[in-house]
C-alpha cells in the first residue's frame, strides 16, 4: 500500500500500494514464510466484488459498472486514465467470468492474482462453490482461455512493475523510506506541501528557501523582523517598541508535541466509500489522491498531532495550542505503517529537533501494536520479547536524549488488550458483505490470516487461547515500558508511563448509548478510528493534566491578545 495482470488500476487505492506502505507489521519477515501474493489476492477480491455489487445496485451490466467505477475516480495520480486502460485490456476476462455467476475468489484465482502455493490452505472470502474447487476453476480458466504464459509475472507482483504507475510509485517509496518530506527546499525537514510527508505529518514551513526558518526553534532576535519559527506571531508593537514575540511568548514555556508511533498513531483508514457499492459516487474518491499521498494514513486528523480534527473534541496538539498559542505548528507525526520498537530506528532520525536553537518538546512513544502482531500463521514466536522491548526503547530514549532540547519530557504508552476486536465485531457484516449479508469480520479475519497479512492475527483470530496469549505479551510489554519509566533518568527531558486505556475508552462510549465497534475503522476491522483516537487523546490530555502538569506547560495568559492582532497565526 501490486497486481500484474488484470487487477484494475484501482486496487491499490483500496487496500495496498507496494507493500512498503502496508499498515501492516513487515518485521521480522523470512522467505518463503508468506503468502507469496496476499495482499494482491485482497486487492483484486475487493475490486472485483465490487464491481459484482456495483452492477447489483445500479441494475446492470459488468461492463457498465467498471466504467462506472472508473467514472467516479479523480484525474490527480492518473487515476481515472489508468482504470480505463486497465478495463480496457483486461476487462472482458472479468466480465466473461462474472457473467457464468464465478465469485470474486475464483475470479482473482483464475487470473492468478490469488493463488494456492504448495504447502498453502485455499484462502478465500466468500463460501465455496457447490462443485469441487478445482473443477471450477478449471471451468473458469477454459472460459477465458488463459494463455499458458502470463503476461506479467506473479511471482513478484508489484504494481510498480506496471510502468505507467513507476513514477509515481518512485515518489511514494523515496518519501516513505526517508520520512522527510519530499518537497523540502531548505531541507529543513519542513514543507510548504501537505502530503507525501509534508505539513499534515509536521508544521508547516512558511520559508522554504531558509533553513533557519521552521516551526519549532527559538525566535532570532525575538522575530523583530521575519517568523523564524512560523507560529505566525512576528513584528513590533508600535505603541512601545517592544517585540510581539517577546512581549507574548516570553516566559510562556513554549513546546512541541512529536509522536514515535505506528499505523494506529498515523491514523491509517480506509474509507468505507471506496468499497461500499451502495454508497459510492463521484465524492466518495474526492480524498483519493491525498490519502494515497499520505500512505493510506489521516495524520492531519490523529489524536495526536491533527490540526483538521472534525468532531468536538481535539488533538493533542490542538489542546496543546490552544494552551499556548506560541505553540503553533509545533508538532510531528512521525509515526510509520509497520512500526515497532524493533524497527523505529529506521525513520527516527527524520526527528527535527536542535538541542540548541530550538524549543523543548513532548515526545510520545506509542508502539501500540506491532510489536505482538503480525500475520503469521503462528504469530507467538514472532512478538517481541519483555528483553527485546528493554534494550531497544533503551536505545530510543539514548538517541532522543541526544537530540532532544533540555526540559523536554517522554511519555511512553503501553499497549492495548485487543481482545475488544473479535469480541465486537466477529459475528457483524464487513462492509463488503453488507449488501448481500453474505461477508462478517469472521470470515473477513480468516480471509487476511490465511494469506498472512492480516493486521494482528493474534487478536484478529477465532482462536480464544490465541487471543489471550496476545493480550498477555501485550501486558507484558506495558509492564517493560513502565519499568523503564521509573527506574531511567536521562539529562534532557523527564519519562513518564500511561496505560493505553482503551477498555476504559469502550466503557465510557457505551455509558454514552453508543456500541463498541463504532471506535474500530470498518474496512480493516482493526485500526481505532478517529473518533476513539480523539477520546483517547482526551483521556491522555486529562491524566497528565492532573499527574504531571508541569509537561503541558502553563495557559499563556496572553492568548486572546495574540488571536487579537495576528488572528489564526498564519494558518497552517
Amino acid at each position: 500500500m501490486r497486481p500484474p495482470r488484470g487487477v484494475l488500476a484501482v486496487a491499490p487505492l483500496f487496500f495496498l500500494l507496494p507493500h512498503h506502505t502496508s499498515a501492516f507489521p513487515a518485521h521480522g519477515d523470512r522467505p518463503g514464510t508468506r503468502h507469496s501474493n496476499g495482499h494482491v489476492c485482497i486487492g483484486c477480491v475487493v475490486v472485483v466484488s465490487v464491481i459484482e455489487q456495483l452492477a447489483q445496485v445500479h441494475n446492470s451490466t459488468a461492463q457498465a459498472s467498471m466504467e462506472r467505477l472508473c467514472s467516479y475516480l479523480p484525474e490527480k495520480l492518473f487515476l481515472k486514465s489508468t482504470c480505463y486502460l486497465v478495463v480496457h485490456t483486461f476487462g472482458p476476462d472479468i466480465i466473461k467470468l462474472l457473467s457464468v455467476d464465478m465469485n470474486a475468489d475464483v475470479v482473482c484465482h483464475t487470473l492468478e492474482f490469488c493463488r494456492q502455493d504448495a504447502g498453502q490452505p485455499l484462502c478465500h472470502l466468500y463460501p465455496l462453490p457447490k462443485e469441487p474447487w478445482e473443477f471450477t476453476l478449471e471451468k473458469a480458466r477454459r472460459i477465458v482461455k488463459r494463455p499458458p504464459t502470463p503476461k506479467y509475472s506473479r511471482s513478484d507482483s508489484d504494481i510498480c512493475s506496471l510502468p505507467f504507475l513507476a513514477k509515481i510509485c518512485q515518489k511514494i517509496k523515496l518519501t516513505i523510506e526517508n520520512s522527510v518530506p519530499f518537497k523540502d527546499v531548505d531541507s529543513d525537514k519542513h514543507s510548504i506541501f501537505p502530503t507525501l510527508r509534508g505539513y499534515h505529518w509536521r508544521g508547516r514551513d512558511c520559508n522554504d528557501s531558509d533553513e533557519t526558518v521552521y516551526p519549532g526553534r527559538r525566535p532570532d532576535t525575538w522575530d523583530a523582523h521575519r517568523d523564524s519559527n512560523c507560529n505566525g506571531i512576528w513584528g513590533v508593537d508600535p505603541k512601545d517598541g517592544i517585540p510581539y514575540e517577546k512581549k507574548f511568548c516570553e516566559g510562556s514555556q513554549p513546546r512541541g508535541i512529536i509522536l514515535l508511533g505506528d499505523s494506529a498513531g498515523a491514523h491509517f483508514r480506509i474509507s468505507p466509500e471506496w468499497i461500499t457499492a451502495s454508497q459510492m459516487a463521484l465524492k466518495s474518491f474526492f480524498d483519493l489522491p491525498t490519502a494515497l499521498t499520505n500512505e493510506l494514513n489521516w495524520p492531519q486528523l490523529s489524536g495526536a498531532t491533527g490540526f483538521l480534527n472534525g468532531i468536538k473534541e481535539n488533538s493533542l496538539y490542538l489542546r496543546l495550542r490552544e494552551r499556548n498559542r506560541c505553540n503553533h505548528r509545533d508538532y510531528q507525526n512521525l509515526s510509520k505503517n509497520g512500526a515497532s520498537s524493533q524497527n523505529l530506528e529506521k525513520f527516527i532520525e527524520s526527528l527535527s529537533r536542535n538541542q540548541l536553537l530550538d524549543h523543548p518538546a513532548i515526545v510520545i512513544y506509542a508502539m501500540i501494536g506491532n510489536d505482538v502482531c503480525n500475520g503469521r500463521i503462528d504469530p507467538v514466536p514472532e512478538m517481541t520479547t519483555p528483553e527485546q522491548l528493554y534494550s531497544k526503547a533503551t536505545e530510543t530514549l539514548k538517541f532522543l536524549n541526544s537530540h532532544l532540547p533540555n526540559g523536554s519530557h517522554v511519555v511512553l504508552s503501553g499497549l492495548p488488550d485487543g481482545t475488544f476486536l473479535w469480541d465486537n465485531l466477529h459475528d457483524r457484516y464487513h462492509p463488503l458483505g453488507q449488501l448481500n449479508e453474505d461477508v462478517t469480520y469472521d470470515q473477513f479475519y480468516t480471509f487476511l490470516s490465511c494469506l498472512q497479512v492480516s493486521p494482528c492475527h493474534g487478536w484478529m483470530s477465532s482462536n480464544k487461547t490465541l487471543r489471550t496469549l496476545t493480550s498477555q505479551r501485550a501486558e507484558q510489554l506495558s509492564e517493560t515500558l513502565k519499568k523503564i519509566a521509573t527506574s531511567q533518568k536521562f539529562t534532557n527531558f523527564d519519562l513518564f508511563y500511561v496505560d493505553f486505556d482503551f477498555q476504559e475508552i469502550l466503557k465510557e462510549w457505551q455509558r454514552r448509548g453508543r456500541q463498541p465497534w463504532q471506535l474500530v475503522e470498518p474496512v480493516d476491522g482493526f485500526h481505532p478510528n478517529e473518533v476513539a483516537s480523539l477520546l483517547l487523546a482526551e483521556r491522555f490530555w486529562n491524566k497528565v493534566q492532573s499527574q504531571w502538569p508541569e509537561v503541558l506547560g502553563k495557559e499563556n495568559p496572553f492568548n486572546a491578545q495574540i488571536e487579537q492582532v495576528f488572528g489564526d497565526q498564519g494558518g497552517h
